[in-house]
């Protein structure tokens, strides 16, 4: 069995750098001729990660897309279980968007030069680098573009359903007053388990919630609140569906 998977885990990644190689220049020229020219940078991402995905037996089901105006920006959070969750962002997601992405992926070749275009680099270690990396955010939430954060920090490799929050995006969401769009994951640590490289086909479940306004935590600046409610929402999300 163990066998079976390895040959398809390597022809997963095989699959993975051909069509990188294809699509990534559909991502990396429009942006080098304009800063505008997301949208279509983003339909090429989505026919890469959807041609891919059903090449190799993955499936993607999205519940509660009608909570989503595709024309407003939102700060996208969600639970950070496997190194898949990366490829379910642009699959669920209609928005252009940025995430926020460990440094160490930006020197991952070619990978890491077609990735800059959409992510944030942050060095979590680095105290400078997390406040550089919010600054960052703020700005292209200031452009009318989403971002999208694992407010967890890091991978979540323990059994609680939710690691700590971090603070940052929730400091942005009170700054800016853009709604917060929780987004639970369901059944990614399945395809790639926790402390494996392995691969498996299966099918992920999407949620989306309602949206979290943060004006009424404005007028004190009460970011931790904002964030325990997040917490509290996504934590509940997860529970119900897994």
């Amino acid at each position: 069995m163990k066998v079976i998977q390895w040959i398809y885990t390597v022809y997963a990644a095989i699959l993975f750098a051909v069509f990188m190689l294809i699509f990534g220049w559909f991502v990396v020229i429009p942006y080098a001729i304009s800063a505008k020219a997301g949208k279509f940078a983003f339909f090429f991402i989505r026919v890469w990660v959807k041609g891919w995905s059903t090449l190799v037996g993955i499936k993607y089901k999205v519940h509660g897309k009608e909570h989503i105006d595709p024309n407003q920006p939102y700060i996208y959070i969600f639970n950070h279980r496997s190194f898949i969750d990366a490829l379910v962002i642009p699959m669920a997601i209609p928005n252009e968007l940025r995430a926020i992405g460990k440094k160490e992926l930006s020197k991952i070749p070619i990978f890491g030069f077609i990735a800059s275009r959409l992510a944030v680099w942050v060095d979590r270690k680095d105290t400078n680098s997390r406040k550089v990396s919010v600054q960052r955010l703020l700005e292209i939430l200031n452009t009318g573009i989403s971002i999208a954060v694992a407010p967890e920090g890091t991978r979540n490799d323990t059994n609680q359903t939710l690691l700590p929050f971090q603070k940052g995006a929730f400091r942005i969401a009170v700054d800016t007053e853009v709604h917060i769009l929780p987004m639970a994951i369901i059944g990614a640590d399945k395809i790639m388990r926790r402390g494996s490289i392995l691969l498996r086909p299966g099918k992920i479940d999407i949620y989306f919630s309602s949206q979290i306004d943060p004006k009424p935590y404005k007028a004190m600046n009460d970011f931790l609140s904002l964030s325990e409610k997040c917490y509290n929402r996504l934590e509940a999300m997860i529970l119900t569906h897994e």
